[in-house]
């Protein structure tokens, strides 16, 4: 049986292709639009727009069909501490440390440090990773 951890790792690295899948897509609309202009300033707005398309990733996704792609893979989903579906500002909340991909480390190292089951954030929104399928 694969651990939790594991499972939610696995799931993080394949959100992580395809928020890049995403941002490859954009990188080409906007050089066909640039290049005949020489117009590369555009690219110094990635800085805003690579966080903004994450949020909304992870936000609409776990809120409105409980996982993004990754965790739908790997059979888990997220829901409220009370079993329900999360709202828009819990959602927001869990994902605030995956802004930059980074932060996401001390988030979970910050809360195997105080004991917590679950990444500090997750504690916060009052929210829990499960199994989609009983073990």
């Amino acid at each position: 049986m694969v651990s939790m951890f594991v499972k939610r790792t696995i799931a993080y690295v394949l959100d992580f292709f395809v928020v890049s899948s995403f941002m490859w897509i954009i990188s080409f609309l906007l050089s066909i639009v640039a290049n005949p202009y020489s117009i590369y300033a555009v690219y110094h707005y990635f800085v805003y727009v690579v966080p903004i398309l994450i949020m909304v990733y992870f936000v609409f996704c776990e809120k409105l069909k409980k996982a993004t792609v990754g965790k739908a893979l790997m059979y888990i989903q997220v829901v409220s501490e009370d079993g329900g579906n999360i709202s828009y500002s819990q959602a927001i909340i869990r994902n605030l440390s995956k802004i930059y991909w980074i932060p996401i480390i001390f988030d979970w190292a910050i809360g195997k440090i105080i004991k917590a089951d679950n990444r500090i954030l997750a504690k916060i929104s009052k929210t829990v990773v499960i199994s989609e399928l009983q073990d």
